[in-house]
């Protein structure tokens, strides 16, 4: 018979060969997703709050977590996402840019206007992939790295209506560069990932006509990084 779980402490679980490692994987992940979404950091109260689990549970949690870098505690003690976190984004990186390509190429070719994949990293827009069309005259030069608000821009503020789960095309003039017309959408249903496709013109583009292509390069994008 089983005894009564202490006060604070997470309650018996039956024993099932490599259940409890799997538990404390999926509660770690847990964790960190919980602290990322967190601006301010997480105290480990907090955290065991949300987690519906013990304080000490989360201790535990932690260690590990600390010692390989992805979670750090600040000077007041709350917590936060560690360095070994970044090392991991910019691994991954590379990898999202290739399988982005393609799509990109073709958005590019399509709307003659350079088309990019933007991510979120730190709050703001990151410009993770860029490809210029390949026959234009004239066409904008988009820095890969380059990093904006989210609030400005169409690849930014994209992001922000896939957030609300909205994805039709968002259009803007001027608002990270006087003169450029900008379309781009949300790439949804990946998991971990917020990010837009989208591209930037000197010209005014057809909205229906460059919005449709640009859907169709975010639904492929999505496809592609499943």
């Amino acid at each position: 018979m089983n005894s009564p779980a202490a006060p604070g402490t997470d309650p018996p679980q039956p024993v099932v060969p490599g259940g409890e490692t799997a538990q404390t994987l999926d509660r770690g992940l847990r964790l960190l997703h919980l602290v990322a979404d967190a601006p301010g950091g997480l105290t480990v109260t907090e955290a065991a709050n949300r987690l519906g689990i013990g304080r000490a549970a989360v201790y535990r949690l932690v260690g590990p977590l600390a010692g390989h870098g992805m979670l750090r505690r600040d000077a007041a003690g709350r917590l936060r996402l560690g360095a070994g976190v970044l090392h991991l984004a910019r691994r991954a990186q590379p990898l999202l840019a290739e399988g982005a390509l393609p799509a990109l190429r073709q958005l590019a070719e399509q709307a003659g206007a350079t088309a990019h994949l933007t991510v979120v990293e730190g709050g703001e827009g990151v410009a993770l992939a860029v490809v210029e069309p390949s026959w234009t005259s004239f066409h904008v030069a988009y820095r890969t790295g380059a990093r904006h608000p989210l609030e400005r821009g169409a690849a930014g503020q994209a992001i922000l209506a896939g957030r609300s789960g909205a994805a039709g095309p968002v259009s803007t003039v001027g608002e990270l560069q006087p003169g450029a017309y900008g379309v781009a959408a949300p790439v949804l249903g990946v998991p971990g990932l917020e990010a837009s496709v989208g591209v930037v013109a000197l010209a005014p583009l057809d909205a229906e006509a460059v919005g449709a292509q640009v859907l169709a390069a975010a639904t492929a994008i999505a496809d592609a990084l499943r």
